[in-house]
């Protein structure tokens, strides 16, 4: 068999750069918590990719992927350690069903969605949550919530264009608004309020250390999310063209958005913001990358950037501690962003004529993903509460988790710092 080479290079160009987006938010959120917790929080990204890389192989792609089990999750001993996923009972390669390419590519592309997801979540939870909590967490919940969500909207279940709201309108979600990012965004919610809060949240400042690694961060994601949103084309072809150019053009008035939000409301506008903002507007057009039109990007990107500008500031109004934001800027712009397509989608949004079938079955697929990662993670987060435990112990929390948990120090002045207190007590 001849392979099609040029989309086999870019599948696996667009998996690379999904890869390199963990990294990337590892910086981002490395960057935005304070000098003493940056490498825990670097390591709950790393920790993400560690986990999931292996438990995919052995049955994340069989439970996204393998043969159907009640609409909602792929039996995971279908294709457990990807038995019959990468050749066939003759010795050839599979191919993928979504092009002529080998179906491994399919896997490696798949697996840095899982991973980038998990990552997501720790946002919610920094400078107070047990290493190993976290870690084994990030196994369970791929387990339970990602892979059956995956399996939900992509692997044929019960979200998908094959369930039973495709009769309506087929559900879409290009590349995953609701498996990541509504999902991981629900998922904070219910960890920042079954953890609690960090000691000192709302009464004394919690400044990002070092807004350089912020930025750099983000610009990390913004390139990785080429491969996130373009490769979700599964080609290099006038979708992928179509997905670029939307992803830049929803970003830029995202970001531009938040900016004149923050300037309006604070008096000055940050580069937090603007990064927040970049991020906020990838969220956004995630799941509309392939369906909308580059005006409507620009569209969905702006409300997205003052949708979740406004909506950082509710967890101060509410009572809940997550620690950076990934509530007001995953669930609220992957909502909108899902629900978006229902309006601004070319050949079946409302604003184009399509009528309102396919805005109700939008927002029928974001609300039940809501529910199912409200719900599911519930279960989990607090089994773990009462298991394991989720917090290190308020000592650590004040001296810094970086030094209590892993014995290491980002910066020497703080572990300086540290040992001074230490002679002095």
């Amino acid at each position: 068999m001849e392979w099609d080479t040029g989309a086999a290079a870019w599948m696996l160009t667009s998996a690379s750069l999904v890869l390199l987006m963990t990294p990337g938010l590892a910086l981002f959120y490395g960057g935005m918590v304070r000098g003493k917790s940056v490498l825990n929080m670097m390591m709950m990204s790393f920790g993400a990719i560690g986990v999931v890389g292996v438990i995919y192989v052995l049955w994340g792609w069989s439970m996204s992927y393998g043969a159907d089990v009640g609409g909602v999750v792929g039996n995971p001993f279908d294709q457990f350690g990807l038995s019959g996923t990468l050749f066939d009972d003759a010795g050839a390669a599979v191919v993928s069903p979504l092009g002529n390419y080998p179906q491994v590519i399919d896997v490696a592309f798949q697996v840095t969605f899982a991973i980038i997801t998990v990552a997501l979540i720790s946002g919610a939870i920094a400078d107070r949550v047990k290493f190993g909590t976290w870690m084994v967490f990030a196994g369970v919940w791929a387990t339970f919530v990602y892979f059956p969500m995956a399996h939900m909207v992509w692997g044929g279940g019960l979200l998908s264009a094959d369930g039973p709201f495709g009769s309506i309108a087929a559900p879409i979600d290009f590349a995953g608004g609701t498996v990541v990012h509504i999902n991981a965004g629900a998922a904070a919610l219910v960890l920042a309020i079954v953890v609690g809060k960090r000691k000192g949240f709302g009464t004394e400042p919690m400044r990002p250390h070092n807004l350089t690694m912020v930025m750099l961060g983000a610009a990390l994601l913004w390139f990785g999310w080429f491969g996130f949103n373009a490769g979700s084309a599964f080609g290099a072809n006038e979708t992928a063209g179509l997905a670029w150019v939307n992803t830049t053009s929803a970003t830029a008035a995202a970001m531009l958005a938040w900016l004149i939000t923050e300037k309006v409301r604070d008096g000055s506008a940050t580069s937090l913001g603007g990064a927040s903002g970049v991020v906020a507007g990838l969220v956004a057009i995630t799941p509309a990358a392939g369906s909308v039109s580059p005006v409507g990007a620009l569209v969905l990107g702006a409300v997205a950037g003052v949708l979740s500008a406004l909506a950082v500031g509710l967890k101060y109004k509410l009572g809940f501690d997550d620690s950076l934001d990934v509530v007001g800027v995953h669930l609220v712009s992957g909502l909108w962003g899902t629900v978006a397509i229902g309006f601004l989608a070319t050949e079946t949004g409302l604003f184009y004529g399509g009528g309102a079938a396919q805005l109700a079955v939008q927002v029928i697929i974001a609300v039940i993903a809501v529910v199912f990662s409200l719900v599911m993670t519930t279960i989990i987060a607090l089994v773990l509460k009462a298991t394991m435990g989720w917090r290190i112990s308020e000592e650590a929390e004040v001296g810094g988790i970086d030094l209590a948990v892993h014995s290491e120090s980002a910066y020497e002045t703080i572990q300086q710092g540290s040992v001074a207190k230490e002679i002095r007590a």
